[in-house]
């Protein structure tokens, strides 16, 4: 949907409320995140600037403005959803987290806020639109992708990394895996994970929270939790050298470990391992395999249909086409030309011959890379450029996500 449309329904949305009566401001709240779901928002940003309070709502991965209100009430807007996460309303001065209770939401709402110099900016993410992603095979991986994740779960000892920026799917793709797993089992693997958040309860599972001022922190939580008789650990994230050690020795012991870590890439991921002060035959040992991931906008169907296309608009958003004066038209995707999001997902196993080799010799990351092409590595630039030329996203698409990280070839669908 076109930002001007979001406004327009939104605004709708809010006179309609406002016939019944007054409009509280629980009621715009509840309504706010009501039609972001409706909508398919991941992510609502309301942000204070001089006059107003900016709403943005993230749809596919891209911010959109979908409606600005009074400072005042805007702040009133922002202490609401402090009030329904269970946070404090009378500090305004540092950051904080928490999550909607369950009596005001059935789907899981984290709640973040933040000074800013005109006041709170408060983050809502909102991960109703993962009901659809809750098992493996639902992600929408690369096929190989998905089987060499579906041979890790026979294993019973490494680590299991999934990489990525921040809202890549990292923690979707671990809450899966752990799902699987408890499917597989049926109870007969004991799986224990350490998060910060905890983002979705998982039946089945023993999840906690870290509490920094209680001095429970990923790293002292995961030494305790060796003592509670685990199979498989899940690691939020590896934040610090202190997790990683913890990481990798829970592994070397005898325990299958999911986490998630930030990287640009499976060979990325290796050199900041070392970067952190891992020795090259530990990660060599315990690494099982490293799955690096994106997310980006897929293609709509309209893309592919003349009925689909209007000649009354600007410029193609997809440049590809080589037409002018063309927009996509579609109801479905609003006239932006995408709906929904795939994912890509390059594997690279560290224990290789020759990436082992490049490990344990320290190798630079152009090295690590040639010798995971050389064992197989089926690489993200690879499967967007294979995603482009069937249609299922765009070259613009890619570049909006990759930036100038990967270099595309000359080649355009």
């Amino acid at each position: 949907m076109r930002p001007e449309e979001l406004q327009e329904s939104f605004a709708a949305a809010l006179a309609a409320r406002r016939l019944a009566g007054e409009l509280s401001v629980p009621e715009t709240v509840q309504m706010m995140l009501l039609q972001a779901a409706h909508q398919r928002v991941s992510d609502i940003h309301l942000t204070p600037e001089e006059t107003i309070l900016r709403m943005q709502w993230r749809i596919d991965g891209v911010l959109q403005t979908a409606a600005g209100f009074d400072r005042e009430f805007g702040s009133r807007l922002v202490a609401r959803l402090k009030v329904i996460a269970g946070l404090l309303t009378y500090r305004t001065d540092v950051p904080q987290e928490g999550r909607v209770a369950a009596e005001f939401s059935e789907s899981e709402i984290r709640v973040s806020t933040f000074p800013t110099l005109y006041g709170e900016k408060a983050a809502v993410r909102l991960f109703g639109g993962n009901s659809e992603r809750q098992m493996l095979e639902q992600l929408g991986l690369p096929a190989e992708s998905e089987r060499c994740l579906w041979q890790q779960l026979l294993a019973t000892s490494g680590v299991l990394l999934i990489t990525g920026p921040s809202s890549s799917g990292k923690t979707t793709t671990a809450y899966a895996l752990i799902r699987e797993i408890l499917r597989q089992s049926a109870g007969a693997r004991c799986v224990m994970t350490m998060e910060d958040p905890i983002e979705s309860a998982i039946a089945g599972a023993a999840q906690s929270q870290v509490r920094p001022a209680a001095g429970f922190d990923l790293a002292a939580g995961l030494k305790s939790m060796m003592r509670q008789d685990p199979d498989v650990i899940m690691v939020g994230e590896i934040r610090d050298p202190a997790t990683a050690e913890a990481t990798f020795q829970a592994a070397l012991t005898g325990h299958l470990v999911i986490a998630t870590f930030h990287a640009g890439s499976a060979v990325e991921a290796l050199t900041r391992l070392l970067e952190m002060g891992l020795e090259p035959y530990l990660v060599r040992s315990a690494l099982n395999l490293v799955v690096s991931q994106r997310l980006l906008r897929r293609s709509c169907d309209c893309r592919h249909s003349r009925e689909g296309i209007s000649p009354a608009r600007q410029v193609s958003p997809d440049k590809s086409l080589s037409t002018e004066g063309l927009s996509f038209g579609c109801n479905r995707c609003g006239g932006t030309g995408y709906l929904g999001r795939m994912a890509l997902a390059e594997c690279l196993d560290p224990r290789f011959p020759l990436v082992a080799r490049s490990l344990l010799a320290r190798s630079d990351s152009q090295a690590l890379f040639a010798a995971a092409e050389q064992s197989g590595l089926v690489s993200l630039k690879e499967l967007g450029e294979r995603a482009i030329r069937t249609g299922e996203t765009t070259r613009e698409e890619f570049l909006r996500v990759f930036g100038g990280r990967l270099v595309l070839s000359d080649s355009r669908t």
